[in-house]
């Protein structure tokens, strides 16, 4: 009989050595299982590709990237992590797992310190059983979750790390293994490529805003709208171009030495308004200055020197200069609170590119508001010369014949009718001379003449009317500045008073200047009461007194008063 016959020589058998048939059949389900894991795995790992690929808002994009790696690992809490392009700190945090109420009693995400800052300096992935065994670990925040195991790898966009996946707490208990570093490592692989594409979609984007803010500003300034309402125009549409919270437009002062903030937009905007700076030692002082724009993480330092914003509202800070060279005048600043999204390189080439334009568009806004206004100019001086050729000829010829007539006519009604003709001739081409030196002031004239224009206008708010004015005479030859000044304050507090007391409906201020400067203000009033103050009728007859002149007060037969001052004038 042979090994393998039976009894009887009947054949036998084989037998399996050292293996039994349960134990092949579970090695083959266990390797099944490994299997169909594995496919689930890759399936996974392709429907997160697809996922993140097929989206183009970098939020969103970093979002998904977040939430596909917590799962492929099977981790409880996951975070995605953006690195500055210092590569010193992280600028984003975005998370998984963690509830809004856990969030805001955490206080502040991390800056990328201790195990994350180690992820930062050396860019490889890292697997660790306990968090708190590892030399780099700076441990918690207090109100953090606990978190032990831990999986972190990189994400290289163009060569370049973008930020580190960071995941804790491996579901069940479990240590982060090679195959997890595998699958998240190759989901961020094709993180890179997703981010990249919604980086450049957005930056598509952001030109498209620019570009659409720029011919919005140069729209409205070729279309004559006030220069003012422009430049608010251009701090609006930087804020809303930036994504800011804040942005300003601050002119620079070099007379002063300061800033004047004249346009702002955002959180606390009402109280920057007209806000004066000291150029020197500011942070906007050097980009006015050199030209060379400022972008900094952290602008709380710069608020507390400037002593202009809130260092409690300011974190990431952006700061264009407002033109170049000789044509600079300020400076463009946006601004994010503490904690917002820091401003990258592309924000601060386009906003210096708008900048740019904006200054260039405000310039030839400015040119041509001043060929407008010697338009204007040049039409009130024809008006002037033809008011002064004709018409006060012919009015004055015609006075002469009414002289004339006077002589001759025998009845003493006719010849009062006549003076009266002549009166008020005379008292027309004063009007109307009165009127020619009106027309040769520009409105940003500061002589004598232009001055009072501006104190009677002034009053006008007050008075519910404008005051008439007549000015017959060389006011701004022989009228030197020392009796100019006085002659102002007495017109002011004349109409004050009557803005005060008179319940007047209707004023005028009389100017005639000759051997003596008089000056009359008349109203239709109720006249000075008998018991009223009188101590800005004392302060007028001071000043009348101090000149060598005299002041009165008359009531009128019509009604209301008239208000005399008179000055010698000396040659």
């Amino acid at each position: 009989m042979t090994p393998d016959e039976g009894p009887g020589g009947a054949p036998g058998r084989p037998l399996l050595p050292q293996l039994r048939l349960d134990d092949l059949l579970t090695e083959l389900q266990t390797r099944l299982e490994t299997a169909r894991a594995t496919r689930d795995r890759v399936h996974a790992l392709l429907e997160a590709v697809v996922s993140i690929g097929g989206e183009l808002d970098l939020a969103t994009v970093l979002r998904r990237i977040t939430e596909a790696a917590t799962a492929l690992a099977d981790a409880r809490y996951g975070a995605l992590g953006v690195i500055s392009e210092e590569r010193e700190r992280l600028v984003e945090f975005v998370t998984v797992g963690v509830g809004q109420e856990e969030i805001e009693a955490i206080g502040h995400w991390p800056h990328g310190h201790g195990l994350l800052g180690l992820l930062i300096k050396e860019p490889h992935a890292l697997r660790l059983p306990d968090i708190a065994a590892h030399p780099a670990s700076y441990g918690f925040p207090a109100n953090h979750p606990p978190m032990r195991s831990f999986l972190g790898v990189p994400i290289r966009v163009r060569d370049q790390v973008f930020g580190n996946l960071y995941l804790t707490e491996k579901n069940g208990g479990a240590e982060f293994d090679e195959d997890d570093e595998t699958v998240v490592g190759a989901l961020a692989t094709a993180a890179g490529v997703a981010i990249e594409n919604a980086r450049l979609y957005e930056e598509t984007r952001r030109r498209e805003r620019w570009l659409e803010a720029s011919a919005e500003i140069s729209t409205a300034l070729l279309s004559g709208t006030d220069s003012m309402r422009v430049t608010e125009l251009v701090t609006r549409r930087a804020r809303e171009s930036a994504d800011a919270a804040l942005a300003t437009v601050a002119l620079a002062d070099e007379m002063t030495g300061e800033f004047t903030i004249i346009a702002a937009d955002g959180e606390g905007a009402e109280r920057l308004r007209g806000l004066r700076v000291p150029i020197e030692g500011s942070l906007a002082g050097p980009v006015y200055e050199t030209g060379e724009p400022c972008r900094r993480a952290d602008g709380r330092s710069a608020a507390e020197r400037a002593k202009a914003l809130d260092p409690d509202r300011v974190g990431p800070i952006l700061l264009v200069p407002l033109g170049l060279g000789d044509s600079a005048r300020g400076v463009i600043s946006v601004i994010n609170p503490p904690g917002g999204r820091v401003f990258d390189e592309v924000a601060e080439r386009l906003l210096q590119t708008y900048a740019a334009q904006a200054a260039v568009a405000l310039e030839l806004a400015e040119r041509r508001l001043d060929a407008e206004r010697l338009v204007l100019f040049e039409d009130r001086d024809r008006i002037a010369k033809d008011l002064h050729d004709t018409v006060i000829q012919r009015l004055f010829a015609t006075a002469m014949t009414l002289m004339s007539a006077i002589k001759i006519t025998q009845k003493p009604d006719v010849a009062q009718r006549v003076q009266r003709a002549v009166d008020d001739l005379d008292d027309t081409i004063r009007q109307i001379r009165s009127t020619i030196f009106a027309l040769q002031s520009g409105p940003d004239d500061l002589s004598l003449r232009g001055r009072l224009h501006e104190v009677v206008d002034a009053s006008a708010e007050n008075l519910g009317f404008a005051p008439s004015v007549r000015l017959d005479g060389l006011l701004d030859t022989a009228v030197d500045e020392a009796v100019g000044e006085q002659l102002l304050a007495v017109v002011q507090e004349a109409l004050s008073n009557v803005s005060r007391h008179a319940r007047a409906g209707e004023a005028a201020v009389v100017i005639d200047v000759g051997d003596e400067l008089v000056l009359r203000v008349q109203d239709d009033g109720v006249g000075v009461p008998a018991n009223g103050r009188r101590s800005g009728l004392a302060n007028m007859a001071a000043r009348a007194e101090s000149l060598g002149g005299s002041f009165t007060v008359e009531g009128r037969a019509t009604g209301g008063t008239v208000l005399t001052w008179r000055v010698p004038l000396h040659d």
